[in-house]
């Protein structure tokens, strides 16, 4: 009798489930679910966007991730998210070409650049030609990346590129110096696509090395060239501009003003000028002949 109770008692207490809302109470819930898991980046750490601000901006985000770039580029491409979409490196590119703008812009207006109050235009032409060249860019390194293996696919190539750009604004001062900020930005350029070769494409470091070593001495070569036929052009100008001017000079004192006018009295005293002158080469013309002559004779005579 006694086992027949203890067996109903146990079969009303399977029968009597513990009520919702009851079950669990001072339990930590179970490794793996019902909690909210952090995701990827939203600590807000340089490298990783923010995973509530796939649709905003966050200037201090910008900014952290500009110095991680700087400072610990292997940390930031080890840590960047592989995917997420492409707003945070289409802004981080736009900010960058922004202060990378303004930076010229100063420097421009300090005369160290040699554009003048002209380049106060590169705040908005640098932002558009980043946002440009980071496509662009970003379809280059891809075929690379997967020529060499690759398992990524373009938008992971892409914010390798755009991320890249956070040298930009030291760039910007490098470049007044003449052809060192040329080989600074190939180097720089080209050693941060060797650490994203390694730490996001996963490719072996010296493949990666000697890939981008070609590639570099290629990009230095046509770089300095290029630029040096950029500063004998800019050079043959300001020669041309100043013979041109010359030639102004000269036809103002011939009387003939900007207008292509001629004034009469400046005329009728250059063409005087121009007669004496001629005279005078006359004359000397001919003692130099007859000073000739008379050599001659007295060397006859001898």
């Amino acid at each position: 009798m006694s086992d027949d109770k203890n067996t109903g008692n146990d079969t009303s207490g399977a029968d009597n489930p513990t009520p919702p809302g009851e079950a669990g109470q001072g339990e930590s819930p179970p490794a793996g679910g019902g909690g909210t898991q952090p995701q990827p980046g939203s600590t807000g750490e340089p490298g990783q966007g923010s995973s509530g601000s796939a649709s905003g901006f966050d200037l201090g985000t910008v900014i952290a991730q500009m110095q991680q770039v700087l400072t610990d580029p292997t940390g930031f491409y080890r840590a960047m998210p592989r995917e997420g979409g492409y707003s945070e490196p289409i802004i981080f590119a736009l900010v960058m070409g922004a202060i990378s703008g303004a930076v010229f812009a100063v420097l421009s207006i300090v005369g160290l650049t040699g554009a003048g109050v002209a380049g106060l235009a590169a705040i908005i032409w640098m932002p558009v030609a980043m946002f440009i060249g980071s496509f662009i860019g970003g379809a280059i390194m891809f075929v690379i990346w997967k020529l060499m293996g690759s398992p990524r696919d373009f938008q992971a190539a892409y914010r390798c590129v755009a991320y890249s750009y956070g040298v930009m604004p030291v760039l910007a001062i490098v470049s007044i110096i003449p052809y060192v900020g040329t080989i600074v930005r190939v180097v720089w350029g080209l050693w941060l696509m060797l650490i994203a070769s390694v730490e996001v494409h996963e490719r072996a470091r010296q493949t990666a090395l000697i890939v981008l070593g070609i590639i570099g001495v290629v990009l230095l070569i046509t770089g300095l060239s290029g630029e040096r036929a950029s500063r004998q052009l800019a050079a043959t100008g300001q020669q041309s501009a100043a013979e041109v001017q010359k030639s102004l000079q000269s036809l103002q004192q011939l009387g003939v003003d900007e207008q292509g006018q001629i004034d009469p009295e400046k005329a009728g005293r250059a063409l005087g000028d121009f007669m004496r002158g001629m005279q005078e080469a006359a004359e000397g013309t001919q003692q130099q002949e007859a000073a000739e002559g008379t050599q001659q004779q007295e060397q006859q005579s001898e």
